[in-house]
């Protein structure tokens, strides 16, 4: 487990019920972040949370330097030497910002991902991961999402939970669930 990091993604304020773009699920996601979270601490091992913020002020959610911006303070980064914080500013983790780099210069092959949203930020990084030779689990239960919708078509978000985990899970990721995962170590 020593060449594995956690990474957390987006596990921000505006996600949850009283912010700019709440997800069905993200309390639920959250705690079960929070139980892994504790699990890498007591483990010393590396954790990487990684935070968006839109280079922009009009942005829908995550304005930069809003308190919806910020990540929850349940999952929230520590003071360690074994804690890093990777700044994004697109869907994907590695476009733009030295998260291959820290991962590399630790010594990193495998990742455990959870955050939100399922079909965006948690999609992209982890197929971007498996593309750089990462070796990924996903959380599916530490993950979140919202309902969607294409050409007329609602689609709940339940289902897109379960269609985007389902697509990783086939070609570039372990999909499991926390207490399986926790079990397992």
């Amino acid at each position: 487990m020593r060449n594995t990091a956690l990474v957390i993604v987006d596990l921000q304020n505006d996600y949850f019920p009283a912010g700019k773009w709440p997800l069905d699920g993200i309390e639920e996601a959250a705690e079960k972040a929070t139980a892994v979270l504790r699990w890498f601490r007591e483990q010393e091992l590396p954790i990487v949370h990684v935070r968006h913020e839109f280079p922009s002020e009009d942005a829908p959610f995550f304005v930069p330097g809003s308190e919806g911006a910020r990540i929850r303070s349940t999952v929230a980064p520590q003071e360690s030497p074994n804690e890093a914080v990777i700044l994004k500013n697109t869907v994907n983790s590695f476009h733009g910002t030295n998260l291959h780099d820290h991962l590399k210069e630790r010594g990193i092959d495998s990742l455990v991902i959870t955050g939100a949203m399922s079909h965006m930020c948690i999609d992209a990084v982890t197929r971007a991961a498996s593309d750089l030779g990462y070796a990924n689990t996903v959380l599916h239960d530490a993950c979140a999402t919202h309902d969607q919708e294409f050409n007329g078509v609602k689609v709940p978000a339940a289902q897109v939970h379960a269609a985007f985990m389902a697509g990783l899970a086939f070609a570039y990721a372990e999909v499991t669930d926390t207490a399986t995962w926790l079990k397992q170590q």
